[in-house]
């Protein structure tokens, strides 16, 4: 995780009775500071509204109060694009995941371990961006049936080939098996090479690809085909 100059300012979307165990987990070590607090999602956006230039991440829950939080997610996002956005939630099936990731999710956990959550503010910061491998299913499940429906032009099969030629053989290494669901730690396992340098090849898989997310990534290598090879 690169080197921040003051405590991580984390807000939080949550249900009433989870906020507190959040907060205790999120503060404990002195890492992350809680800036903000939400039960809805108007509630939310105020944070947002009123001091959003103070909030680094976001983890929410993509239904508050029995509302859904999604738009209220792609307003921040288009407001605030430098905020990184983790939703935790117990919502796995495939239409909350495309939409929470189109709506700028950076990463998509489903509830378990509430100390996962620092873990994953911690790899959203370097660079990666955790996905609970139920929800990376989900999201190749929808790319094989076709049911995403990406808010921006499917590249073309020219422009396709012109991204996947920028690509190194271990960086098409590393995004056959993000688009298999694998964790971020075992791909280094898998391939020999250190966490360190797993994130480092991932922060140049996105730009490469101009994306921001890993469902992107997974997405725009279902177009180049790269999910179809098999490692060497």
């Amino acid at each position: 995780m690169p080197h921040e100059s003051h405590p991580l300012r984390v807000a939080i979307g949550a249900p009433k009775a989870e906020l507190p165990r959040i907060e205790k987990v999120l503060t404990e070590h002195g890492e992350f500071e809680v800036v903000g607090q939400a039960i809805g999602p108007q509630e939310l956006e105020r944070i947002f509204s009123m001091d959003g230039e103070n909030v680094d991440v976001l983890v929410t829950d993509i239904q508050l109060s029995g509302e859904d939080v999604i738009p209220s997610l792609e307003r921040i996002h288009a407001q605030h694009p430098d905020v990184d956005i983790l939703v935790y939630t117990l919502h796995s099936n495939e239409s909350s995941v495309i939409r929470a990731i189109l709506a700028g999710a950076t990463g998509y956990i489903l509830k378990g371990d509430i100390g996962d959550i620092s873990t994953s503010i911690r790899l959203i910061r370097g660079g990666g961006s955790p996905v609970s491998p139920t929800v990376a299913r989900s999201v190749l499940r929808a790319i094989h049936s076709k049911t995403i429906q990406p808010r921006v032009k499917t590249p073309r099969v020219p422009q396709a080939a012109n991204k996947r030629t920028l690509l190194s053989d271990r960086e098409t290494e590393i995004l056959i098996l993000m688009g298999k669901g694998i964790a971020f730690a075992d791909i280094g396992k898998i391939l020999a090479i250190s966490p360190h340098t797993v994130t480092a090849h991932i922060k140049k898989i996105y730009r490469k690809l101009q994306v921001h997310s890993r469902g992107e990534a997974v997405y725009e290598a279902s177009c180049m085909g790269i999910l179809q090879q098999r490692l060497r």
